[in-house]
């Protein structure tokens, strides 16, 4: 196992004035042993990502290294996908049909490992993806969607990789099975220590499993920090909007304070002049039982059962979104008072000092 670093790496696609930059300039470190995800929507370049560091791309320019070990860049001739010690987990699993799930896990095991001594990795694995050790004969097409993923996981971790790929590996599983697979993953991961890198567009799946968050938009690592510092202080309003549900509000700053549709609220940074607010609309408090805050109308209420997401246009007719527990609920049409809680951060439009 070994840290991650990347540093400055440019991919392009196609040459001349119709040629396309998948990869921007990206620099990310990844510390030993710790899960990070790249979160970015389709097209933004993250699976073009992975597929330079596991080796079956290679960069025009910067660096990629494995602990203290350059695999590609800095002069350095790059080194085969197949000894760099990658685990690989794509979408599907891609498990071999033709071969049961012992068969599977020990295919990445040295040749003269596939003895006794790949059997008892072969349990060892199944045991640690959570998965019964009579599973080891059972084919591809026995196991479910998420027993395949863990199946696949389990290949990868067999041969002790220095670091593990996953590319959007729980998408096509359902909400329920998702998460469940996700969550068993990621402890299997962490009992190991291993290194892992996992591209997602989930938002929810990104936050909730990694040490480290970076977001990628158009090719570029637009930021890169823990999950709560990425969802409470996102770079730009832009990073906001994706990472979760997020009111947008222009308002005019003084100091500590600003004001905007909401009334006042409190900023995490002093500021001055016009700036673009962003509030998350858990933040956003629905008062429906007295006349504190700004006024405004429910048009719409979308009930999930443990809270519910509540549209509300205001008198002077800014339409904001509030998020509420779903014991007591409005409904469209009541009149409700609304005010922000906690702190704001605060943006300069582009462009102002």
């Amino acid at each position: 196992m070994s840290s991650l670093t990347i540093t400055g790496v440019t991919k392009s696609f196609g040459s001349g004035a119709s040629a396309t930059r998948a990869v921007d300039d990206v620099t990310l470190h990844v510390p030993h042993g710790s899960f990070t995800t790249v979160l970015g929507p389709s097209g933004c370049g993250k699976t073009t990502l992975l597929r330079l560091i596991a080796g079956f791309l290679v960069p025009e320019s910067g660096a990629i290294a494995f602990g203290d070990t350059v695999v590609v860049g800095d002069g350095v001739r790059p080194m085969p996908p197949q000894t760099r010690r990658v685990g690989y987990v794509p979408q599907e699993g891609a498990l071999f049909p033709h071969l049961d799930v012992a068969a599977n896990i020990a295919f990445g095991l040295p040749r003269e490992a596939r003895g006794t001594t790949g059997a008892d990795r072969v349990a060892e694995m199944l045991e640690l993806v959570e998965l019964p050790a009579d599973f080891r004969d059972r084919r591809p097409d026995e196991l479910s969607g998420g027993q395949q993923q863990r199946v696949a996981l389990a290949r990868s971790l067999a041969p002790a990789p220095a670091i593990v790929l996953l590319d959007e590996p729980f998408s096509s599983l359902d909400a329920g099975l998702r998460g469940s697979t996700a969550r068993a993953v990621r402890r299997a991961l962490a009992v190991t220590n291993t290194t892992a890198l996992l591209v997602t567009h989930d938002q929810n799946e990104a936050l909730s499993l990694a040490d480290q968050v970076a977001v990628m938009r158009a090719g570029r690592l637009v930021q890169s920090a823990a999950p709560s510092e990425v969802y409470l202080s996102p770079s730009d309003p832009q990073v906001a909007e994706f990472v979760g549900r997020a009111v947008v509000l222009p308002g005019t700053a003084t100091d500590a304070r600003a004001t905007c549709a909401l009334g006042e609220v409190v900023l995490t940074e002093p500021a001055t002049g016009p700036v673009a607010l962003m509030i998350r609309p858990e933040q956003v408090f629905v008062d429906l039982a007295h006349d504190e805050g700004v006024r405004g109308t429910v048009e719409e209420v979308s009930y999930y059962g443990h809270d519910c997401a509540v549209q509300v246009r205001l008198d002077e007719g800014t339409s904001v979104l509030a998020r509420m527990a779903g014991v007591r609920r409005p409904g469209p049409g009541d009149t409700v008072h609304l005010r922000v809680t906690g702190l704001v951060r605060a943006y300069h439009p582009a462009g102002a000092p």
